[in-house]
């Protein structure tokens, strides 16, 4: 049986939302997080984000999204069962390869520094740290909050 990777829709946010809840370390958020929020989401950047799917379940994931200059990674996974797939590269190979067809020259990422798993993927697959810039947040809405998995 082979995953297929295909564009997220809001009729998954439930199962991406299961695995999601899944993945150690994940910082989910209030707001952003909600079914509401994605799908806001999804309408502003459509066909960007993926899922993967093995056997009718979703097993990973990547919001996907733009600004119209740089683009931006969100809350890519795949289920610990299914890891060292080709999952995430392959999900993430198609993400970007639907930013560079919006004409998108430039994509970011956020890791969260805990997050070893997730640092040496992206490590791994060619992405550049960022030595010579510092992030800035400025919460404009204190309900966002922020949990995290254990």
């Amino acid at each position: 049986m082979d995953t297929v990777i295909r564009s997220m829709k809001t009729e998954d946010y439930q199962e991406v939302y299961k695995l999601w809840e899944c993945i150690k370390g994940f910082g989910l958020r209030s707001l952003d997080d909600s079914r509401e929020g994605v799908d806001k989401f999804l309408r502003r950047n459509p066909g960007l984000s993926q899922v993967a799917v093995y056997g009718g379940r979703i097993v990973g994931s990547i919001l996907c999204g733009h600004d119209g200059r740089r683009g931006c990674l969100y809350h890519v996974c795949v289920h610990p069962d299914f890891r060292k797939r080709g999952i995430g590269r392959t999900m993430a190979r198609e993400a970007l390869h639907a930013l560079k067809e919006e004409g998108i020259c430039s994509v970011s990422l956020i890791a969260f520094k805990n997050n070893a798993g997730g640092n040496a993927f992206w490590k791994t697959i060619g992405w550049e740290f960022r030595e010579d810039i510092n992030c800035y947040d400025l919460k404009l809405n204190s309900s966002n909050l922020t949990s995290f998995n254990e």
